[in-house]
């Protein structure tokens, strides 16, 4: 069940760089965005955009219809994602109209006090304008700081990440351990990729909350496997199990039981008890044409 979760969230994350729109997609509505005063588009690693929950943040925005029909822009959505899943979220619905080849601003404050319970250090977010029918009209990429608390929905997901990773760690050493891995190399190695994944994902996560960078799918995707191909390499190399030394103990095992079995017979009685050879059944009186032939030691037979 570890295994097979774990292995999940790094093909998502292979998915999700498949599935990741172009950049260079045409827009029918050029946008330039300011939060707090800081353009959101030139915002990097270095210089994220601060939401903080105890504060409000000012959104202004410069929208130039460049089609020649009217744009109505009907919400503006700024949000955060990590490996394609989204953690925050603020819709806030405008009503706004742009005339062809015309530029309009939007200024609007947001409300950013639900952030403490969603997520925490260094997120790309987005921030979206939408129509009247819920299409995209224009989006610009941005880094966000967010300052919010680790007991969060975002918190909670690399805490569940680390308890995996720590399972897969704890199975794959206590087989090292026993000596119970599989005598193929390349089943060792496989098995050894789960734990090297966690680990990957777990410390991509902990740069990510600790504001040391920001979590893009390249560098998820750089971590979970680099680790991986390194612990598949660790179980390949691995030693072989001594399966002798099982068939040894199963050969004891048996042993003992057999010795345990004649210890039995011999407390019953069952063992040199008179009658069980055949020629017990005869008393040496009996006439030789009569008895069977004596096949007890030559020392045993009674003296003419």
């Amino acid at each position: 069940m570890i295994a097979r979760w774990l292995v999940a969230v790094a093909v998502a994350l292979g998915a999700a760089v498949f599935a990741a729109p172009g950049a260079g997609a045409a827009e029918p509505v050029q946008m330039s965005v300011t939060v707090n005063g800081q353009d959101a588009a030139s915002a990097g690693p270095t210089n994220p955009i601060r939401l903080d929950p105890h504060s409000p943040a000012r959104v202004q925005m410069t929208l130039t219809n460049n089609t020649a029909d009217l744009v109505t822009v009907g919400a503006v959505d700024v949000s955060g994602h990590v490996l394609g899943l989204t953690f925050f979220s603020y819709h806030t619905a405008v009503g706004l109209t742009v005339e062809p080849g015309q530029t309009q601003t939007l200024d609007f404050e947001l409300d950013p006090s639900g952030l403490d319970g969603q997520a925490t250090g260094l997120i790309n977010g987005t921030v979206t304008v939408i129509d009247g029918d819920g299409a995209v009209l224009a989006e610009t990429a941005t880094v966000t700081d967010v300052r919010g608390s680790l007991v969060s929905v975002y918190g909670l997901f690399g805490l569940a990440l680390a308890i995996l990773t720590a399972l897969a760690v704890l199975d794959a050493a206590l087989g090292i351990a026993r000596r119970r891995l599989h005598e193929n190399r390349w089943r060792r190695g496989l098995r050894m990729l789960t734990p090297g994944i966690g680990i990957g994902l777990v410390l991509a996560f902990t740069l990510s909350a600790t504001r040391v960078w920001v979590p893009t799918l390249d560098r998820w995707l750089l971590l979970a496997g680099g680790f991986a191909a390194g612990f598949f390499v660790l179980g390949y190399l691995t030693p072989t199990p001594d399966t002798a030394e099982d068939v040894d103990e199963d050969f004891g095992d048996e042993m003992d039981e057999d010795e345990d079995v004649m210890d039995e017979d011999e407390r019953t009685g069952r063992i040199g008890r008179i009658g069980e050879d055949p020629t017990d059944r005869f008393s040496p009186s009996t006439p030789a044409s009569v008895r069977p032939p004596d096949t007890r030691p030559f020392t045993d037979r009674t003296t003419p």
